[in-house]
């Protein structure tokens, strides 16, 4: 079974549609591209000055691609209904939803 197919298994199916199926492939993607970018060095050190370190091109864009990854993959498990339907609604949500039905009265 591949991985797309493991994920699509976990949406089952009565959530599968096109939006779900193009963001499966974006998870699969991502996840190549994180494995990918594992293998490339995360610090430059110089080497006159240990001390001294710059992150690499590979470490900015695997900071970006684990942002994207972990969005994509809260929004699977929304699909899914793993989240967000049983969520308990923070009292901040609560009070801002409060706020905005005395505005629109």
């Amino acid at each position: 079974m591949t991985r797309r197919e493991e994920l699509l298994g976990f949406l089952g199916e009565g959530r599968k549609s096109a939006e779900a199926d193009q963001l499966v492939d974006e998870v699969v993607f991502l996840e190549d591209q994180l494995r990918k970018l594992k293998k490339l060095p995360f610090l430059r050190v110089n080497p006159k000055d240990p001390e001294q370190q710059k992150a690499t091109p590979a470490a900015k864009q695997y900071k970006e691609f684990t942002q994207q990854y972990i969005n994509s993959l809260k929004l699977l498990l929304k699909i899914a209904g793993d989240i967000g339907e049983n969520e308990e609604t923070s009292p901040l949500r609560e009070w801002i939803k409060k706020k905005n039905e005395e505005m629109d009265a």
